[in-house]
């Protein structure tokens, strides 16, 4: 449902309490505290069948006896009496309840399913349960057990963990940092964290959101709205359980890598989300996203009364990957009265420094353009006090801000109090106790910034000589499941990279010893030597019992090699079913690196590409990264740069570097066989050798499976992808005049072509589409256009076919779902020269075709009245027209998905 009934649940104006007893003490009771507390003043009705009153409020013995129906019911009962009142509460016309009670089960048998079956029926938002409450203090709204009503402020707070809420809301309420929200979910019956995220994305009080998780329940809901949220504004995940183990043996050393806590950093990345580790730098965190805005830039000025604190700030930056600025030549002449020592940055004031010291370094520092933010470290001494310093800095970033220097700046006080916090906080400069911690808060907004410009970064275009056998593929892996094979023979393996394009090792599967030694003979002849495998379902690590040997040069050799390995796993795995032997040349590549890649399973978020150093000590090293696919060659080149092993694949020595562009390929390839073959479960490369000459993939595993679970797909996409891939399923081809058409969705790689298109458009048609002139299509500008998060927007593009590059794009409509997945809005633009050849209509058809597809029952836009072209494109598909209110000149078109009209 998402955001439905969002209003009532977070500004009711009537709230019914049931269980809320005269108790002092009682959860009830406390809940109507907190509100009183809050100032609440809206109407609150305690609910209890054997009370008259509460705390002086009249008390009504069930929700049927309201006469008016209330927005909010807060459940404070046993758990087996909680699906009774949410159907009550449903049948009443209650907009949202929060089940505060805990232990109401598992399974849709027990009182959670029942709560959560009557909430669905009513259309009744459910929150919890095990939740704490809700709060949001602009209404006055404190409908929680916290122990105090949080401050108005602009984080929104959502956790699934109550008492991580109240640890959150306590330390900020001692900081004065305020919340626009505070929500906990608790179990998260109904109201999701990915609801939530919708919600708070486009709230206009909401400038940071803080989130507490520790799982995820529907991985394609919470991966798209918080890649929505994350575009819109920081986004900020504290996740708990990040070190719990995986509840199944892996059979790959791909499935042992993607451990749960890694696969949800990887999701947390892909998303664009901070991700802090712990409650200290969740409190770093809040500190800074309360008081400072996101800034471009990473590089800071240290400024401090003592050479050994600014050196320890400036090692804790390095350490974290930040960076020192260096400031101009004549800021350094403006700063040498009060500079201590030779040392630029960090500047030391000395430790005899005086308030107007600090005054008179930061003066010049906000205005030199060297760097991007400053920090300001104060430890008390006898001739500097904090609070005079705290004024010092304070007034000087003021004057500063007037006239126009709005640089960040971070303060560090040690022995900080009240007075000194309350200080600094007027002033909305984020203060920190240490200076472990005023790096972490200035990091937190830089990596915000890089995540920003990660996600608009166009990636690069795949070769366009990548086509893989898809077909064959498919056939591989459906014959290994008709003949009831879990893992590929070594021949599948081959076939299917082979049908992606992937090199491997050539391999003859022989049955036995003596079929080993005939395989055997003809690479020895050629002067190769040989590599000897073990082939069995049963041992999916070969080296643990012994399953290889290199380099045997002879039939004997080869043949008692492979005796000793039955004889081997004869006593190591007595159970182990034989299928026979791979035998292969030995490879020989010197200057190869060993490296890992493959795909393993995730329970939660479905495919992961693994990357990583390989060989045989894989796990015990456990360098590896993680991605969630579909992948582009710049996500598989920043995936391979999160490895300790990427330091290796540079040139070094008399080694030169390896082909990392053929490494990421080999990544974006696997991705591309995940999203086209669902029942590939794992696949295992390692190792896979690169070097100066490519990639060959020397051993590799693959499992397959059958798929089962319900089949979740929307459209022709992999069931369990959490990120929704490029719908190729959706390119048509058409005339238009005598025009040959390709029509396809767009892609990220598509924006040179976007920018193109733009330059030739007539500006009256760009101030038609855009409704203002726009001159400056920028980077930013086209990204947004061209980065697509397929499970909630799409864009069509029209290119001619055979057609000069600059000259292809012919015109684009684009729709984007709402938060509820029921409505979508829509915007055309077509090339200025190409109207009237029917290609705005069989765009603008497409795109109704996709949101009937996607189950969007409604499409609307806007449209200036004056622009008399669209608006009889719109009347002949049967829209109908609407006066937007409040905006003269504008008209709002709508068409009931299904009721197209028009030929």
């Amino acid at each position: 449902m998402s955001t439905y009934r969002f209003d009532a649940l977070l500004a009711p104006r009537r709230i019914a309490v049931v269980g809320a007893g005269d108790r002092p003490g009682s959860v009830g009771r406390a809940i109507i505290d907190g509100l009183r507390a809050g100032g609440f003043s809206g109407e609150i009705v305690p609910v209890h069948p054997r009370e008259a009153s509460v705390d002086g409020l009249a008390c009504v013995s069930r929700i049927a006896d309201l006469p008016t129906p209330p927005d909010l019911v807060m459940i404070a009962t046993p758990p087996w009496a909680v699906p009774d009142i949410v159907e009550e509460a449903g049948r009443a016309g209650a907009a949202a309840a929060v089940v505060l009670s805990a232990h109401l089960g598992h399974g849709e048998a027990a009182p959670l399913g029942a709560a959560r079956a009557s909430a669905r029926r009513h259309g009744l938002r459910l929150i919890g349960p095990d939740s704490v409450g809700l709060s949001v203090p602009a209404h006055h709204l404190n409908a929680t057990l916290l122990a105090r009503p949080p401050a108005p402020g602009d984080l929104a707070l959502i956790s699934q963990s109550g008492t991580v809420a109240s640890a959150i809301a306590e330390w900020a309420g001692r900081r004065g940092v305020g919340f626009s929200a505070v929500m906990t979910l608790g179990r998260s019956a109904d109201v999701d964290v990915a609801d939530c995220l919708d919600h708070f994305a486009e709230d206009y009080r909401t400038r940071a959101i803080i989130l507490s998780l520790h799982h995820v329940a529907d991985a394609r809901k919470f991966l798209s709205a918080a890649r929505a949220a994350a575009r819109a504004k920081p986004v900020v995940v504290l996740r708990t359980g990040r070190h719990d183990g995986l509840d199944h043996a892996p059979k790959t050393h791909t499935g042992a890598l993607a451990r749960p806590g890694a696969v949800y950093e990887a999701a947390f990345r892909r998303a664009g989300i901070l991700t802090v580790d712990g409650l200290d730098a969740m409190f770093s965190a809040v500190e800074t996203l309360g008081r400072q805005r996101p800034f471009p830039g990473q590089r800071l000025m240290i400024v401090s009364n003592g050479r050994g604190i600014g050196a320890l700030a400036a090692d804790g930056l390095a350490d974290r990957g930040g960076a020192l600025c260096a400031p101009s030549d004549e800021t350094l002449a403006a700063l040498e009265p009060v500079r201590h020592g030779g040392q630029a940055n960090p500047l030391d004031l000395g430790i005899d420094a005086v308030p107007r010291d600090f005054a008179r370094a930061l003066e010049p520092l906000l205005a030199d353009r060297g760097s991007d933010a400053l920090l300001a470290i104060h430890v008390p001494t006898a001739r500097a006090g904090a609070r005079d310093v705290a004024k010092a800095v304070t007034d000087t970033v003021a004057m500063g801000r007037a006239a126009g220097r709005r640089k960040p700046v971070f303060a560090v006080s040690i022995g900080e109090d009240e007075e000194i916090r309350a200080i600094y906080g007027r002033a909305k400069i984020p203060l920190f106790a240490t200076d472990a911690d005023a790096v972490d808060g200035f990091l937190h907004l830089v990596r915000y910034r890089e995540a920003q410009d990660d996600l608009m970064r166009t990636p690069d275009s795949l070769p366009r000589d990548f086509s893989p056998d898809v077909a064959t593929a498919r056939a591989v892996v459906e014959q290994a499941l008709a003949e009831g094979r879990s893992w590929l023979d070594p021949n599948a393996v081959a076939a299917l990279l082979a049908a992606y394009r992937i090199e491997s090792v050539p391999s003859t599967l022989a049955p036995d010893p003596d079929g080993a030694a005939a395989a055997a003979w003809p690479l020895i002849a050629a002067g190769s030597t040989v590599a000897l495998k073990l082939v069995s379902p049963d041992v999916v690590h070969k080296s643990e019992v012994g399953g290889v040997r290199l380099g045997l040069t002879s039939e004997a050799d080869v043949r008692e090699a492979a005796a000793a390995m039955i004889a081997r796993v004869r006593v190591m795995r007595p159970d182990a079913r034989i299928a026979g032997f791979a035998v292969q040349p030995t490879v020989r590549r010197a200057q190869a690196r060993e490296l890992i890649a493959g795909l393993a399973e995730d329970p939660v978020f479905g495919p992961v590409v693994v990357f990583g150093r390989g060989g045989t000590a894989v796990e015990v090293i456990d360098d590896r990264a993680l991605a969630l696919p579909p992948l582009d060659l710049a996500l598989a080149g920043e995936l391979i740069g999160r490895t300790r092993v990427a330091r290796r694949l540079v040139a070094y020595r008399d080694v030169p570097a390896a082909d990392t562009d053929a490494i990421a390929l080999t990544l974006v390839k696997l991705a591309q066989l995940a999203a086209d073959l669902p029942a590939v479960r794992e696949l295992d490369i390692n190792p896979l050798l690169a070097d100066a000459d490519g990639v060959v993939a020397l051993d590799a595993r693959v499992r397959v499976e059958v798929e089962t679970g319900p089949d979740r797909r929307r459209g022709n996409w992999h069931p369990r992808f959490a990120i929704r891939p490029y719908p190729a399923e959706w390119e048509r081809r058409m005339m238009a005049g005598d025009r040959r058409i390709l029509v396809r969705p767009v892609r990220p790689e598509d924006e040179d072509m976007f920018r193109a298109f733009f330059e030739q458009v007539d500006p009256e048609d760009v101030r038609l589409r855009f409704f203002a002139p726009v001159r400056d299509f920028s980077h930013v500008f086209l990204a947004r256009l061209t980065q697509l998060d397929y499970s909630r927007a799409i864009a069509f593009v029209a290119t001619e076919e055979g057609a000069d590059e600059s000259r292809r794009m012919l015109g684009a409509v684009r729709l984007h779902a709402n938060a509820n997945h029921d409505t979508g809005e829509f915007a055309i633009l077509v090339r200025s020269d190409i109207k009237g050849t029917g290609l705005g209509i069989a765009l603008m058809r497409m795109m109704i075709d996709w949101a009937g597809a996607e189950g969007i029952a409604c499409v609307e836009g806007d449209v200036l009245s004056e622009n008399k072209a669209m608006r009889a494109v719109c009347q002949h598909l049967g829209f109908e027209e609407h006066p937007a209110p409040d905006e003269p000149g504008l008209i709002k078109v709508r068409l009931r998905v299904g009721e197209i009209s028009g030929s």
